[in-house]
């Protein structure tokens, strides 16, 4: 849990604000005595997947193959297989 007064609060409102979203609880001072104190609700706290780094896995998408056709019916029956 991190400390802060309430000059400090009432310089950087946001950043604590970020901080609290983010998960962080905060006790607010005044004249070094804690006064309150500032937590994230549960529907504020979100879980925010990773960033993926790198090339895609092409190799794990299945193969296509290619099919030749003399008319769209034909390209269709085989599809459904009949």
């Amino acid at each position: 849990m991190k400390t802060i007064s309430v000059r400090e609060l009432r310089q950087n409102p946001m950043q604590m604000l970020r901080d609290v979203e983010a998960g962080e609880s905060y006790t607010i001072t005044s004249y070094n005595r804690p006064v309150a104190r500032v937590e994230p609700t549960a529907s504020s706290t979100r879980i925010i997947p990773s960033k993926r780094t790198g090339r895609p896995n092409l190799s794990a998408l299945p193969k296509h193959e290619l099919r030749t056709a003399e008319s769209m019916d034909e390209l269709l029956d085989d599809l459904r297989g009949q």
